[in-house]
């Protein structure tokens, strides 16, 4: 789920990422970390299945502490697409790698709203996490030469902008991907564009930062030795096919065990 391209080597104390056309190493550590929210995402997931089926009454849907437990996982995805974009082109934009990675998290983004279409018609996907990547992407690549201050600027302004411009002329059903209407649309999973582009672009930052410096370079391309963080790391790896598995065996195995113990 996020630009594949972040990082591409073999060593990191050898290459002063600045420099005109370098290649990065891979940057484990991000992987690790992507690795890391996908777990949670896995548990959040699992828990409303079971929520959904009437295992348990946790509130999933409702609970303010669920709902910023979602939210956080949300932001460390696309905190990490704006790393990883600006990783990804610091020597210029690899535009045949872009646009395969774009067509499959676009293609994922169809997927969702066609399989929710039919399992949830009432409250299915139509600008979830994937739709938010693939836009994002898009419109993050205007900003990878762009003046730091200017990123931030235009960050604080999608992070913070919709309490301001919020009205009911963005309440049309074809304007609620910009997340400026006067009310929460009924869907299973919501990240429109305010304010989730000011976290993406707030990565980009991150990233263009992290470009700056050698050292930490290095030890976020260090190997990971232990297999927990292996595993992490694979997962990281992977985030788009993990993501697009993940929900439907989590809930068919719910589905299963309710089935099971209704006879």
């Amino acid at each position: 789920m996020d630009e594949k391209g972040a990082s591409i080597g073999e060593k990191a104390g050898r290459i002063d990422p600045a420099a005109a056309g370098a290649r990065l190493p891979r940057l484990v550590w991000i992987d690790v970390f992507r690795g890391i929210a996908l777990v949670a995402m896995a548990v959040y997931h699992c828990s409303w299945d079971l929520a959904f089926f009437g295992f348990s009454d946790a509130g999933v849907a409702s609970a303010p502490g669920w709902i910023l437990f979602a939210r956080m996982i949300a932001g460390s995805f696309l905190f990490l697409v704006g790393v990883s974009l600006a990783l990804a082109h610091h020597s210029g934009l690899r535009f045949r790698p872009f646009l395969k990675r774009l067509a499959m998290v676009a293609g994922g983004a169809v997927a969702i709203t066609v399989v929710t279409y039919l399992v949830f018609p009432e409250a299915y996907i139509f600008f979830g996490i994937l739709h938010e990547i693939a836009l994002a992407s898009v419109l993050g690549l205007l900003f990878l030469r762009a003046p730091l201050w200017l990123v931030v600027a235009v960050a604080a302004f999608f992070l913070f902008g919709a309490d301001v411009l919020a009205g009911p002329a963005f309440n049309g059903r074809y304007l609620q991907f910009l997340g400026l209407m006067t009310y929460r649309p009924f869907t299973n999973d919501y990240v429109p564009l305010f304010p989730w582009f000011g976290v993406v672009l707030s990565g980009l930052v991150g990233g263009r930062l992290l470009l700056k410096n050698q050292q930490v370079i290095r030890l976020l391309a260090k190997p990971v030795r232990d297999p927990i963080s292996q595993a992490l790391a694979f997962g990281g790896r992977h985030s788009l096919a993990f993501y697009l598995i993940h929900q439907p065996v989590l809930f068919g195995l719910v589905y299963a065990a309710a089935w099971v113990m209704m006879r």
